[in-house]
């Protein structure tokens, strides 16, 4: 009956875990990362920004038609005799006067073409940097994700050090209680079982604040309290082959490089046009009327309007422009040879970091097998020695020191787990496939 009872509370306590602190998957975490990342946010907005202007490309080959309107009026205080002695003063009059000019580039140098073209690339370069945007932050929350998982599995291993310090303080006082103990030795038992609570409290401190840090890459403002899961999954079978593969072709960073290649090009182009006339279609239409007052001689009209329609062609053909075009040709051409040269040594860059993050990758994988057999030696060796002390044929130093010895294997795997984890997370991020 007291077993059954036993299982009621803990299944309660279960129950009511579960309701304080929700577990949060890591996929549930980059998905909100993915919707409310302030750095993804901005990044669509530039794409956004880059989009409307795609959306327009085609207005460079439109004409422009503009209106124009004015009106008039003039009151002059003036006095005037004629031939005839007649007189005139406070002549009045008003001037009305509207029209419509068009003006339609036919050719220039087909620099409306690669504007066009430019438009679309810069587009396709904005969505690239959307992506590695994209990347960059899911590798970020992952690492984070995991250095909080980490604490906890520091955390479990610091409780089993509390654990074997209870123990071991426990067995120092019974010995020192029968007279086979020393004071010294239940001193030092209770000074490393407080040292070992300490680092308890700074762990779950290490935890809160990465748990801060995960909220503010999910951009998350309730702040709400939740919980994951101590472990950290390894894939093993990362091959450097399969990360090296068409490289140049998914990686964001090469494929944004190599936009901005072909975005210099269509520059280069434009500024050629510049050496070429432009021929333009021009057409007017004019409204125009003057009504006086008084007409100041017998040839002088005291009403006038003009109706005219008029349409032709001009050719602005450079001849000698202080070599402008000459200088920014040569300014173009050197601007893409510079995003050249950020090409290869971007992709030189990026081959190193991938073979040190795969050296890194196998040596951590190697470390942790390593690591996986080495605790368990750890772990056997302290459960020896305690029973040597316990049955009074071992010392105190040599059980604290198999402790220190549990306690460095426990470090040990846990950061070489983890920095697995990382260098693997690492891998992925660079070849740029963390997301699809």
């Amino acid at each position: 009956m007291k077993i059954l009872f036993t299982y009621i509370l803990l299944f309660l306590f279960t129950i009511f875990s579960a309701d304080a602190q929700k577990m949060l998957p890591l996929e549930e975490a980059v998905a909100t990362a993915l919707q409310n990342n302030f750095d993804i946010r901005l990044a669509k907005k530039d794409s956004m920004a880059a989009e409307i202007d795609y959306s327009y490309r085609n207005v460079f080959f439109y004409p422009t038609l503009n209106a124009s309107a004015s009106s008039l009026w003039n009151v002059n205080n003036q006095r005037q005799v004629l031939i005839d002695t007649s007189r005139t003063s406070n002549i009045k009059s008003n001037n009305l006067s509207t029209g419509l000019a068009l003006n339609w580039v036919l050719f220039d140098g087909l620099r409306m073409f690669a504007t066009r073209e430019k438009a679309e690339l810069i587009l396709q370069a904005g969505s690239i940097s959307l992506k590695d945007k994209i990347i960059t932050t899911v590798a970020n929350v992952i690492k984070t994700y995991y250095s909080i998982a980490r604490q906890k599995q520091l955390i479990k291993a610091t409780d089993v050090q509390i654990k074997l310090n209870e123990e071991r303080a426990k067995l120092a006082q019974y010995k020192l209680n029968i007279g086979t103990g020393a004071k010294p030795d239940v001193l030092q038992s209770k000074v490393d079982l407080n040292a070992q609570k300490s680092l308890r409290m700074q762990q779950e401190t290490n935890v809160d604040v990465l748990k801060e840090q995960l909220l503010q890459a999910m951009n998350v403002k309730d702040r709400p309290e939740f919980d994951i899961p101590d472990t950290i999954p390894v894939n093993y079978n990362v091959v450097l082959g399969d990360i090296l593969d068409d490289l140049e072709n998914v990686n964001p960073g090469l494929k944004l490089a190599r936009k901005n290649i072909e975005v210099a090009n269509l520059t280069l182009k434009e500024t050629k046009a510049g050496l070429f006339p432009t021929l333009s279609f021009n057409s007017n239409y004019l409204f125009g009327r003057n009504q006086n007052s008084v007409a100041i001689n017998r040839f002088a009209p005291l009403f006038n309007r003009t109706l005219g329609f008029n349409y032709g062609f001009t050719a602005n053909i450079p001849i000698f422009n202080q070599l402008r075009v000459r200088r920014q040709m040569k300014q173009d051409a050197l601007n893409i040879d510079f995003q050249k040269l950020q090409y290869e040594n971007q992709r030189s860059l990026l081959n190193m970091q991938i073979l040190n993050s795969f050296k890194s990758y196998e040596q951590q994988k190697k470390q942790l097998k390593l690591e996986e057999e080495n605790i368990l030696l750890a772990e056997e060796n302290v459960k020896i020695v305690y029973e040597t002390y316990r049955l009074g044929m071992a010392t105190l130093l040599q059980l604290r020191e198999a402790q220190n010895s549990l306690a460095q294997a426990y470090d040990r795997l846990i950061a070489s787990r983890y920095n697995t984890k990382v260098s693997e997370t690492e891998l992925m991020r660079l070849r740029g496939e963390i997301v699809k």
